[in-house]
């Protein structure tokens, strides 16, 4: 697809009329790039509220901080994240992110990096795949990667603009072809897909007022 296709033309619009109807979302909710890392790696299959729960946690123990971290056995930092939902896993797979991350020298040493090597090496990671680590390389590092996930799939079926039987790689080339490269545009878009999904088009859908009404 290129930026002059229909398809294109229609995401532009889709972009258009996100960000008339829910302006800036100022996403990730986090104080410093590490806690976007331990959230992205909560986060997967389950609910922001038991995210925020789970870090809070951390927070309250001065324990969001790499070193600290990396401290804990995986059995000691399993009870603490355990609002996220399957703390077992996800203790194992963020101690594998975390370990990964100091040894390229912490965040400051990831801004160093281009985006090419940092997104393989993250895929490299046993419990990381493409949403996750494209929501660290955009929400921790500002690299232009449009995120993809189960909301922005939901909303792109009902308007007609994907099947369902595309590939990760291939919806977000799709977004990489008809928008600007600017990670603070697909950060904004991608977190006005997640509003879109919980006001309007949920698992049951609520169609009245949707700013995509009309667009397919």
């Amino acid at each position: 697809m290129t930026a002059t296709d229909p398809s294109a033309r229609t995401l532009r619009a889709v972009h258009r009329r996100l960000e008339r109807a829910f302006g800036p979302r100022h996403w990730w909710p986090a104080d410093t790039p590490l806690e976007v890392i331990v959230g992205t790696v909560l986060t997967q299959n389950t609910s922001w509220r038991g995210v925020e729960l789970a870090i809070s946690r951390l927070r309250a123990r001065r324990l969001l901080a790499l070193a600290p971290l990396l401290r804990l056995t995986p059995g000691r930092l399993a009870p603490l994240i355990r609002p996220a939902g399957c703390p077992n896993v996800k203790a194992r797979r963020l101690a594998n992110v975390l370990r990964w991350v100091r040894a390229r020298g912490g965040i400051a040493g990831l801004r160093r990096r281009p985006t090419a090597e940092l997104r393989a090496g993250l895929l490299s990671v046993n419990g990381v795949g493409p949403e996750t680590a494209d929501s660290i390389l955009l929400y921790a590092l500002d690299r232009p990667v449009f995120v993809v996930d189960a909301y922005t799939r939901r909303v792109l079926g009902r308007h007609g603009l994907a099947t369902g039987r595309e590939s990760y790689a291939e919806l977000q080339a799709r977004f990489h072809a008809a928008l600007p490269r600017r990670a603070r545009l697909y950060n904004e878009l991608h977190a006005r897909f997640v509003a879109l999904a919980k006001r309007h088009c949920r698992a049951r859908p609520l169609c009245a007022g949707c700013p995509l009404a009309g667009l397919s």
